[in-house]
């Protein structure tokens, strides 16, 4: 089943179910009022709302047109939103490109930070950005939605608890981000808030594109209107999902509502860094990847980050060409404090 969260005024939402298509939607406010609501009593909601589903999908529910720009993110706001770093190739290109060694362990051990999940971007709302020199860039990746466990479970228990799947913009600003590390002490204000796709589907409704652990489906993006990626999410995906929420699981509770990121969505080709989708590639997810690798082979790069004005446009299809999740659809816009 499909489920988004449509504008009503509050700032959670309201709870609906989406047809296949993403042409129709049903409320579901007799099932519970938001999603968050939904994922807190998961056993009592899932079947009522499969059943309002196939109505919706059968026609014999009472429909209204589902409009995304009337749609927030799934989850409008979160009790916890952590980004992982699931393509470790991608961490290898931002390392190898400022010729700093890659510790062993990032290959066997995950990279997370804990986003801020308070107020989350509408996947049709602006990118607002203070300073064109902040280097704003956007990050399409896949993250799930879980529900609840105790730490220190299992990666099989982990992946039990997967209970949707999303796409995401991780708005990132790279200007401001190595001096922020350079501190020690993490991301903050380089992490702007992010924005998720329309819909967020259940495992089942992706069929054999989702193995319980991983998506086997490209991830597509426009910058300014051209394609720019189009990298396979279960290609160089070094930690599958079950993995990276038994990472975050390892020493804290998992709870009802937590979304975990996958990271970057990053291809590798030829055992080489990924080429550009105009020369055969699968392009990027992030504008600073190709950066890195006109630094690498060019000794510095040209392609610039978004600037006001810049569109981004980032969307997962099935095999017949449907959209899944609807499309993130964003403009960048300066604004003034």
């Amino acid at each position: 089943m499909k489920l988004a969260s449509l504008r009503n005024g509050h700032p959670d939402g309201q709870l609906v179910v989406v047809s296949r298509d993403l042409s129709g939607y049903a409320e579901a406010s007799n099932v519970a009022p938001t999603m968050q609501a939904a994922m807190d009593d998961w056993d009592r909601c899932k079947p009522k709302l499969e059943a309002l589903s196939d109505q919706v999908n059968d026609g014999s529910a009472e429909t209204a047109p589902f409009d995304t720009t009337k749609a927030l993110s799934p989850l409008p706001r979160s009790f916890q939103w952590a980004d992982g770093s699931a393509y470790v190739n991608h961490v290898e290109l931002v390392r190898k490109a400022r010729n700093a060694e890659m510790p062993a362990t990032f290959w066997t051990d995950p990279l997370m930070y804990q986003g801020g999940s308070d107020a989350f971007l509408a996947p049709n709302d602006d990118i607002p950005l203070g300073d064109d020199k902040w280097g704003c860039d956007f990050e399409g990746e896949v993250a799930v939605i879980t529900g609840s466990g105790p730490s220190g479970m299992t990666a099989d228990a982990a992946a039990d608890q997967i209970r949707l799947i999303m796409i995401v913009n991780d708005v990132s600003l790279r200007g401001l981000i190595p001096g922020e590390l350079a501190k020690g002490f993490g991301f903050f204000q380089s992490k702007p808030p992010t924005a998720f796709a329309p819909v967020a589907v259940t495992p089942d409704e992706l069929g054999d594109a989702w193995d319980g652990r991983k998506l086997h489906l490209p991830l597509v993006s426009y910058l300014n209107g051209e394609k720019f990626g189009e990298p396979d999410c279960e290609v160089d995906m070094t930690f599958d999902f079950a993995q990276l929420v038994a990472h975050l699981a390892k020493t804290r509770p998992l709870t009802n509502g937590t979304i975990i990121g996958s990271g970057t969505i990053s291809n590798k080709m030829d055992d080489g860094p990924g080429k550009p989708v105009s020369e055969g590639g699968k392009g990027y997810s992030c504008i600073a990847e190709i950066r890195m690798i006109e630094t690498i082979y060019d000794g510095a790069p040209k392609t610039p980050f978004m600037t006001p004005g810049d569109t981004i446009r980032i969307e997962m299809f099935d095999q017949d060409g449907q959209s899944i999740f609807g499309a993130i659809d964003q403009k960048v816009v300066l604004y003034s404090g």
